[in-house]
């Protein structure tokens, strides 16, 4: 908001580089997420700095192209008013690392190097909540950010990001919450798809025992 130059000049990155592929016949559609939005008026302020830019680079190369803007949601507020965010965006996708950060009010760096391993083996937290997805706290502020996004717009995309899009007991949480997708490193992606899968299997066949039953 203070430097949005610096928002401008990756908009146009990614732009220039969708004409580029254009003109080698690649049909490249781009997802701009805007990162750490915590009010509707942040999204809708730079949501209108790419669509300038967009605008800019399609007037220069003479190329037509698609794109979304979504945001990040990692702050407690951007789920709490996902509904007004949704107005401003196409997507959203939930920052797990950030969003523990701030639901718990915790450093990572500080609280895994200080504290956190003795609030584990003294029971006063079950899990390390940056490894495993806190459903009580941090999941319930994603249930309501779909929720309340959706209210607004029921098609909306949602997934996450983080080291929880890689977790087996997070991914059956977002499954379960309805997300669409989750997003993780690459080391992670093969238990991620089994994971995913595995929620997929439990959940028609949950579906399949309640039709025996109401027969």
């Amino acid at each position: 908001m203070i430097h949005p130059e610096i928002y401008e000049m990756q908009a146009r990155a990614i732009f220039y580089a969708v004409a580029n592929l254009a003109d080698k016949g690649i049909d490249a559609q781009p997802e701009i997420m805007i990162p750490l939005v915590g009010h509707v008026n942040e999204l809708k302020e730079m949501r209108e700095l790419v669509n300038a830019a967009a605008q800019s680079i399609k007037e220069e190369t003479g190329k037509k192209f698609e794109y979304t803007v979504g945001t990040m949601i990692e702050i407690p507020r951007a789920a709490l008013t996902a509904d007004q965010i949704a107005e401003e965006a196409d997507f959203f996708s939930f920052g797990t690392n950030d969003l523990t950060q701030t639901t718990f009010g915790y450093s990572r760096d500080d609280a895994e190097g200080k504290f956190l391993q003795a609030y584990i083996e003294q029971k006063v937290l079950p899990e390390n909540p940056f490894a495993v997805l806190d459903r009580e706290g941090v999941g319930k502020l994603i249930e309501t950010g779909v929720e309340l996004g959706r209210q607004t717009k029921p098609g909306l995309k949602t997934g996450i990001c983080g080291e929880h899009g890689g977790e087996k007991s997070s991914i059956e949480f977002c499954y379960n919450a309805g997300l669409d997708y989750v997003s993780c490193s690459p080391y992670r992606v093969p238990l991620a798809r089994l994971a995913a899968a595995q929620a997929t299997i439990r959940h028609e066949r949950n579906n399949e025992k309640e039709a025996v039953i109401a027969k």
